[in-house]
């Protein structure tokens, strides 16, 4: 028997058909937590959002509305990747973490195409201090200074490192917590692109240091993630964590653990629509005149940066994010808010749980490492006794 020809549009139809019940029919991401780590917090209180500034020198604060606990809240200054200035990139981690009690400091480092690389650690520093200056005012604000975490994305990672650094010199307060994940941006040398970084071995001893990572992209955010633990000299080893999040393809939407991961869209934290309060009146008598703009080739994001930006702007929630990126967060900054240390968190059960997709099939876990000593620390080591030779 002769089989009929089967035309093209046909077989495009059962193609699509087939793949929608596939996707109908594929396990579905574990849900994110009601409360906890990764959880979504308080959804009934509202969340006031400032604008701390003028012009595009300016910080975005985040809070949950109402007063303050008596202790004050803690503070997570989120430093943005670069090209990534409008807050709503990170709405979904935002919206997490203040509905988590916690005081969300964004500083805009950067007008985009007109700001050095080399100035955004002085404007950053400068921003932060103003705006934690200015909220320590507001009952409902009101920043715990003594609990304070600094969180860096890609070229906001060395930053972070650069902040916490140099926080006692700037004024700024000594964070407990740098949480830097898939960093990136860091220059290769005096007159190249990127954020310099600085004297790191002047971090404090007492600082947790947790970077992450995706499985994709991974070269370069390895290298980087490694390359801060290493020169923060200063901090033990028991003090740092590597942790490197895994692409997981098993159900639908699939899990892929990519730079812009962390990322995530939420419109209602978008810049734009954030308005400064008012100005005093007598703001800006005596305040000096900045100095004349001037371009230089570095202040352009290349065409590499501009690609990652749109996936950035483009991100959307996953469990990635709820069970990856935040959870470790959260777990990461009550050790060392707690005066506990990385081991203690590495030992954590839950930290690596990535739980399960909706058909029992586990998420892949979080990978997580202790760093490795550098050749230094080792050579300072006493040398095992040698294995007795065999008669």
């Amino acid at each position: 028997m002769r089989l009929p020809v089967l035309r093209g549009p046909f077989i495009a139809a059962v193609i699509l058909t087939l793949a929608g019940l596939a996707g109908a029919q594929a396990a579905a991401p574990p849900p994110q937590p009601a409360d906890g780590p990764g959880g979504a917090g308080d959804r009934k209180v509202a969340v006031t959002k400032r604008q701390l500034g003028r012009g595009t020198a300016t910080t975005f604060a985040f809070y949950a509305a109402g007063d303050a606990p008596e202790a004050g809240r803690p503070v997570a200054i989120l430093l943005h990747g670069w090209g990534v200035v409008n807050p709503q990139s990170y709405g979904g981690w935002i919206d997490h973490l203040a509905r988590q009690g916690w005081l969300v400091v964004v500083p805009r480092f950067q007008d985009v195409n007109r700001t050095r690389p080399a100035d955004a650690p002085g404007i950053a520093a400068t921003l932060v201090k103003a705006a934690l200056g200015e909220l320590a005012s507001d009952p409902a604000a009101k920043p715990d200074l003594g609990r304070v975490a600094m969180i860096g994305h890609l070229a906001g990672a060395p930053l972070a490192m650069d902040l916490a650094a140099d926080a006692k010199a700037r004024g700024l307060p000594v964070p407990k917590l740098i949480f830097a994940v898939t960093p990136g941006g860091i220059a290769s040398g005096p007159k190249s692109r990127g954020i310099a970084l600085g004297d790191l071995s002047a971090i404090d001893a007492s600082t947790l240091i947790v970077t992450m990572v995706g499985d994709k992209d991974t070269r370069a955010a390895d290298l980087a993630a490694k390359r801060l633990l290493r020169e923060a000299s200063a901090v033990p080893l028991e003090r740092k964590l590597f942790v490197r999040a895994l692409s997981d393809d098993h159900g639908f939407p699939a899990l892929t653990a990519t730079l812009a991961a962390p990322a995530g869209l939420d419109t209602a934290y978008d810049g734009g629509a954030i308005k400064p309060g008012p100005e005093p009146k007598d703001a800006g008598k005596d305040a000096p005149k900045p100095p004349p703009f001037r371009w230089s080739a570095d202040m352009a994001l290349t065409g590499e940066q501009q690609t990652l930006v749109s996936q950035i702007n483009l991100a959307r929630v996953d469990a990635l994010d709820y069970l990856g990126f935040w959870k470790t967060f959260d777990l990461a900054a009550t050790a060392a808010f707690g005066g506990s240390d990385a081991v203690a968190l590495k030992n954590n059960p839950r930290l690596a749980d990535m739980e399960r997709w909706s058909d029992g099939w586990p998420v892949k876990r979080l990978a997580v490492e202790t760093p490795r000593p550098t050749p230094a620390a080792q050579a300072t080591t006493p040398a095992a006794a040698p294995a007795p030779r065999k008669r």
